[in-house]
């Protein structure tokens, strides 16, 4: 039986959009056109036979049924039911998505609008694809973890420092690590019973993913935070989070437009592992907001 069309895709288009996004790295070109194409135009691909779609796109009927599997379905079939559903909720009159592409000449006020709507846009493209159930492992061996390191470079690794701040606020003990000769020669010492976590939007940054190898190679669980799902972090990765791929312009990279997402990951972490460790995490929160109470009240004279 096809799953609810709300269920497969949220928001009209938005999942599928987003599905798309994390997706096109591991796509072949001809794939990905499929793939863009019942993206952009769900009623009109929906319309068509697999011939049809294949004859649209320019491709094979094999690669229309494999990029309907790669999406999560069984068959073409499948995918064209669900195209039809979300087809029918699109007829809602609904406004066209405001464009996000920032030109030098934009107004601050058209700025501050497409980056809102951007973020708001990249949270709901990584709430929608993120693995709650890799996420429960992960958030359960942090939990029970002796010791937990965090591997990020650049603006992955002020992330990292956010999710070890964090676990350090509830009396865990966390470190991160941005110097990769640091970040190895600590692996090293993890084993059985510690976790390491690389936070990497590509997937392929070798400074992140040694340190990770070492880490699994010696025993700890491992979890990867990365935008690609299929790159090279996750082959030493126990547990793989997912982010979503957000759009790069020249007045924002990547680096910058991913942390939304890699933030909105180390949150649910965290606080995946505060439910977990309530009894412990609640006072140690309350000890470290009374520690600092007294440099955030002004002063009476």
């Amino acid at each position: 039986m096809t799953q609810d069309v709300k269920e497969i895709f949220g928001s009209p288009g938005g999942s599928l959009a987003a599905k798309v996004r994390t997706l096109a790295p591991s796509m072949t070109r001809s794939m990905h056109r499929v793939a863009e194409a019942v993206a952009s135009d769900p009623a009109g691909c929906a319309a068509l036979t697999v011939t049809g779609l294949a004859e649209l796109t320019g491709t094979s009927e094999a690669t229309v049924v494999r990029t309907a599997r790669l999406l999560g379905y069984p068959g073409y079939r499948d995918l064209r039911l669900a195209l039809a559903g979300l087809a029918a909720q699109q007829q809602s009159g609904r406004a066209p998505a405001i464009t996000t592409d920032i030109a030098v000449d934009d107004p601050i006020a058209d700025v501050v609008t497409k980056l809102a709507y951007e973020e708001q846009q990249t949270l709901a493209d990584t709430a929608a694809g993120l693995d709650t159930v890799q996420l429960g492992a992960a958030v359960g061996a942090l939990a029970a973890a002796r010791r937990t390191d965090v591997y990020g470079i650049g603006a992955s690794g002020l992330v990292a420092q956010d999710l070890t701040q964090k676990l350090l606020r509830i009396g865990l003990i966390a470190h991160a690590h941005s110097d990769p000769h640091l970040a190895v020669t600590n692996a090293v010492q993890l084993r059985s019973g510690d976790v390491a976590i690389a936070i990497t939007h590509s997937g392929s940054t070798g400074d992140v993913i040694e340190p990770l190898r070492v880490a699994f190679e010696h025993g700890a669980t491992t979890v990867a935070i990365t935008g690609r799902p299929d790159s090279p972090v996750t082959q030493y990765a126990d547990h793989v989070l997912t982010t979503s791929t957000s759009r790069e312009s020249e007045l924002r990279p990547a680096a910058m437009s991913s942390r939304t997402s890699q933030l909105l990951v180390v949150d649910c972490l965290f606080v995946g592992v505060a439910q977990r460790t309530y009894e412990s995490a609640a006072p140690a929160l309350a000890a470290s907001y009374e520690a600092l109470a007294h440099r955030h009240r002004t002063s009476s004279r």
